[in-house]
């Protein structure tokens, strides 16, 4: 077993008690609530006659049903707008501070705990969302979870779960042009495989993320549940505590040195054991591309579909399935494949960074004729800081539409959907049959610069003939 990572100590650290089980019973930091999962829990509060325990531990925002053209209330989505004053009324009988649409602040609960300084390193952290995940970019340990573990934090602020083994994820060396840290989580999801991380806890480590600033690092962890693990992190470091220094809820004055010292101690101890230890050399990752239906059915963008005699025998048949429904055939090229739709944004990549790589590939290019290409910044301060910088009007004299700030068509519970078997290059993280909106719709994941190349191209295409 593990011993001395950080997982390690802050498992410990908030470790309430051991239940007859087996299970920890593990107190949570932080409750980060949104529109989608928080109903039902709420409800089976009332029915129970329970309390939220801790409303000052629970932070909400609306998100994924939140439309990005047109935000005026009532919205036109009649489910949509019950949702949102399901939240409202939620947050409000209950004393939960809540970022609605209109407040600075709102955005995908994953873009807007990190830029307040709600997320810190040594916390953990629970969302009623699968990539809660992206808040280990700090040093965090951080799960999504279900309705009923919703339910469970506003009652008691503590979870049930098993303890994790943890992988240490090495990457050393210096990215190439055109490689991001998008490209870098696909290639260790294709390696590794959508199963590699069930029942670990992923540590990312190497000189590649040292190089890396705190956005880029979110998207890593991000996706780290897309490889199978139930969390992924990154030890603090000077990036980390230059990122959260002056921010809303970060420490102040004489706390924050005691803060930073605190967080130091909780790092990996340079002896400590791991479960297992994988190694990779930035030198050998490319534009990576998915061709199928899973996130680890990836490839360079200048490979081909896999031959199935290529794969292993137990991801033969889901290769097969996707075949079919992503309409290629082994050994074909991904570059040059024809899209219709192009999609930058969510919380994998919907952060100013992003937006500003994508740009770079925009400014002075057009849309290809008959693409539909849309910008979806992640927060309105993702929004504002974008506009101030002239993002905006780079996108939209490319032929971009520019977006108010959403979930958007990573998921499509909003009106940003695919229409029939339209295909779509998207900055998001799930290529699953039907996940942007479309039963048919299909979905190829890649970066934001990527996705900027290949609206420009108006099809896949490698972002370093654009650099």
């Amino acid at each position: 077993m593990s011993k001395g990572t950080l997982f390690d100590k802050v498992w410990d650290l908030h470790t309430v008690g051991t239940l007859p089980s087996g299970l920890t019973q593990l107190f949570i930091g932080l409750h980060l609530i949104h529109e989608v999962t928080s109903p039902q829990a709420f409800a089976m509060l009332r029915e129970r006659d329970l309390k939220v325990l801790f409303p000052q531990r629970t932070v909400a925002t609306v998100d994924h049903i939140v439309p990005t053209e047109n935000q005026a209330r009532p919205f036109a989505d009649t489910l949509a707008e019950e949702m949102i004053q399901a939240l409202e009324n939620n947050c409000q009988e209950n004393n939960i501070t809540f970022y609605n649409i209109g407040s600075g602040s709102q955005g995908i609960v994953h873009v807007i705990a990190p830029e307040l300084g709600l997320t810190q390193p040594g916390m953990t952290i629970a969302c009623g969302d699968s990539h809660t995940s992206s808040h280990g970019a700090f040093g965090a340990i951080a799960f999504g979870i279900g309705t009923s573990q919703v339910r469970d934090v506003l009652a008691s602020q503590t979870l049930a779960l098993s303890k994790l083994k943890v992988r240490k994820i090495e990457v050393n060396g210096t990215l190439n042009p055109g490689v991001y840290a998008k490209d870098v989580i696909l290639h260790i999801i294709r390696t590794l495989g959508v199963k590699g991380g069930v029942g670990y806890a992923y540590e990312f480590a190497g000189t590649t993320f040292e190089q890396m600033n705190m956005e880029e690092r979110m998207t890593v962890c991000n996706m780290a549940i897309e490889g199978g693990a139930r969390c992924g992190y990154v030890n603090p470091d000077g990036v980390t505590y230059d990122y959260l220094k002056g921010r809303d809820f970060a420490p102040k004055d004489a706390d924050w040195d005691k803060a930073v010292a605190w967080w130091e101690s909780i790092k990996s101890d340079a002896d400590a054991q791991y479960d297992n230890v994988v190694v990779f050399d930035a030198a050998e990752i490319s534009p990576t591309v998915t061709w199928g239906i899973t996130p680890d059915q990836g490839i360079g963008v200048n490979q081909s579909v896999p031959q199935p005699e290529e794969l292993l025998e137990e991801d033969r048949f889901i290769a097969e399935e996707a075949y079919r429904y992503m309409d290629l055939y082994p050994g074909q090229p991904i570059k040059g494949t024809k899209i219709d739709v192009c999609f930058i944004g969510s919380c994998t990549n919907g952060r100013i960074s992003d937006l500003r790589e994508a740009a770079k590939i925009a400014k002075g290019r057009h849309v290809a004729e008959g693409i539909k290409a849309f910008v979806v910044p992640g927060s309105e301060r993702v929004k504002e800081e974008a506009e101030a910088e002239g993002l905006d009007k780079i996108f939209q004299e490319a032929g971009f539409e520019w977006r108010e700030p959403g979930c958007s068509m990573c998921l499509a519970m909003n009106p940003d959907k695919l229409q029939g078997r339209q295909i779509s290059a998207s900055s998001s993280n799930r290529n699953f049959k039907g996940r942007q909106g479309s039963s048919s719709g299909r979905t190829l994941l890649m970066s934001p610069a990527m996705v900027a190349t290949a609206a420009i191209k108006g099809e896949v295409s490698d972002v370093r003939e654009l650099l």
